[in-house]
């Protein structure tokens, strides 16, 4: 999300753009020599779908492009005659693209750009056959028709590499021809590392000659000609000229970094200053190096991540009222008696429209771990690249954000999340045991399908084999939350928790089906204590 428009845009109560987490896993850092990206698509507009593009047999001479936020259209650009089919931020040959924004300098952004970020992904995704060849792609897409958003971060990898790439447009192209297209700059992850943004850029340095740092040839001349920056080359930062930190960008953005590679790797506690928007000059490295390598669903859990365990903590102060609630609602700024406070943005957030985690594996079909709605209270489930179907569940077709749908595992998902945020402590606990029996089922079935797919010599079967798995896992997984919901309701309704044994609910052995065993577990200490100070008085019983 835009830094520079955050506090405006939620005091007015809208969101202009996207606010998303990436993390991003080398081969070498992981246990089973994947490469790994995660992406949590965190908008209060998104509607948590699974895209998929099928190409034409016949293509035709242009494409229309739509703005991925808004659906504006923007404009027509040539087609290619051959493209590559995708589903989600993953094509049919394992390279994954996803995105934060930072925004960055709004003087740079091109109001007659007619590509825009989200379109920069999903058509890369439909030419690109590795990491590298995206990145080029992206430059001459948004060169040649001009860059209709501002400051982006991307991951963008394959079973190979991994990258990172920060750009920026460079302003009203219509006043200034030369303005058209962007300044850039991309490195890649030493293998055995592994990186993470959070809508804020963190590219600083551009070594010379070195064929992993891939960069536009004015990228600091550009920032020159603007009085951006006036020292050498090899002072020159990116993220400090086109992205300057503030409070927001450390507390509301990096502080996600911090707390990913704080569970991951050693030695991030020197930088709890930086994370928690007091000290900009501590700035933490691009990357790091985790301290064993990190297992897929290590991966999962980390975009679970409410800061526990750190200052940030969401889960013990007044505002997570009576039940240990690690959210708060927007707007993310307030203010007592002249007095400005933030609320926490952690990974895990609320307004989640989908998330996901790619896998690009070397010699096997990639995999695409595809979830909707809040990390922490929704389930990743395995979707293999080369599925010729989307789930019916998860269509772009059933239902939408202004229309419910009783079939769609999105709005699923929101029903037993809503419900969850009501005592987290009891519910958001008992969702995690079938998130977490679901993942590791999941986890292990893919094994399976790997040595079936692995065994059969046609592309076509493979293809069979692996759509045949993704959408009935996809439907197994609704069917699941469906499932959930009706318990969680029973179990917990008005306050309440109904004791369970090992056949089910207790009841009261009268076959009437009336609860044997109910537990009223009420509020945290805190919370009955600041009650207690605030209207102690009134509610005291006097005996």
């Amino acid at each position: 999300m835009k830094k520079t428009l955050l506090t405006i845009a939620l005091a007015l109560g809208t969101i202009t753009a996207f606010a998303c987490t990436n993390f991003i896993v080398t081969k070498g850092a992981s246990t089973d020599g994947s490469v790994m990206v995660t992406y949590a698509a965190d908008s209060h507009q998104l509607y948590g779908a699974l895209y998929k593009y099928t190409p034409a047999k016949r293509a035709a001479a242009t494409m229309t492009v739509t703005e991925w936020d808004t659906g504006k259209y923007l404009g027509e650009i040539a087609q290619l005659p051959v493209t590559y089919s995708t589903v989600g931020n993953m094509n049919e040959h394992s390279v994954i693209i996803t995105e934060t924004t930072w925004g960055g300098l709004s003087q740079l952004e091109d109001p007659n750009g007619k590509i825009d970020y989200g379109s920069l992904i999903y058509i890369t995704l439909q030419r690109a056959k590795t990491a590298r060849e995206a990145i080029s792609i992206i430059v001459d897409l948004a060169n040649t028709y001009g860059y209709a958003s501002s400051g982006e971060s991307f991951s963008i990898a394959d079973a190979d590499e991994a990258w990172i790439m920060e750009l920026i447009g460079k302003g009203d192209s219509s006043k200034d021809p030369s303005r058209k297209g962007i300044v850039w700059v991309a490195r890649r992850i030493p293998d055995g590392y592994v990186c993470a943004h959070a809508n804020q850029a963190r590219i600083t340095n551009i070594p010379k000659n070195d064929p992993d740092c891939l960069h536009s040839d004015d990228v600091i001349s550009f920032a020159r000609k603007e009085g951006l920056y006036d020292g050498t080359d090899e002072d020159f930062s990116f993220c400090d000229t086109y992205a300057p930190f503030d409070f927001g960008a450390m507390r509301g953005c990096e502080a996600r970094v911090w707390s990913f590679f704080r569970s991951v790797a050693d030695g991030m506690d020197k930088y709890i200053d930086f994370a928690m928007g007091l000290n900009s000059n501590n700035k933490m490295p691009l990357w790091v190096k985790p301290r064993t390598k990190i297992a897929p669903k290590v991966l999962f859990d980390a975009m679970r991540d409410h800061y526990e365990g750190t200052p940030m903590d969401m889960t013990t102060d007044l505002g997570a009222g009576g039940h240990h609630l690690p959210y708060r609602w927007r707007p993310m700024y307030f203010s007592v008696d002249g007095v400005e406070y933030c609320n926490e943005r952690a990974t895990a957030t609320q307004q989640t429209g989908f998330w996901l985690c790619g896998q690009a594996r070397k010699d096997k079909v990639g995999i695409l771990w595809f979830g909707v709605d809040d990390a922490a209270t929704s389930a990743l489930t395995p979707i293999y690249v080369n599925t010729t179907e989307v789930p019916w569940c998860l269509s772009e077709q059933n239902g939408s954000m202004l229309k419910y749908s009783d079939t769609s595992l999105f709005w699923i998902t929101n029903r037993v999340a809503q419900f969850a945020y009501l005592r987290y402590d009891l519910i958001g606990k008992k969702v995690r045991e079938v998130v977490d029996t679901w993942e590791n089922t999941m986890l292990e079935a893919v094994k399976n399908i790997d040595i079936a797919i692995g065994n059969t010599p046609k592309a076509k079967k493979k293809a069979q084999i692996a759509t045949k798995f993704s959408t009935e896992g996809a439907q197994k997984l609704f069917d699941t939350w469906a499932n959930l919901d009706k318990y969680l309701l029973v179990k917990y309704i008005d306050g309440n928790v109904k004791g369970e044994d090992k056949n089910g609910f207790i009841d009261n052995g009268n076959g009437k089906d009336i609860p044997g065993k109910i537990e009223q577990p009420g509020y945290s200490e805190k919370w009955k204590r600041a009650v207690a100070a605030d209207n102690g008085k009134i509610l005291e019983v006097i005996k």
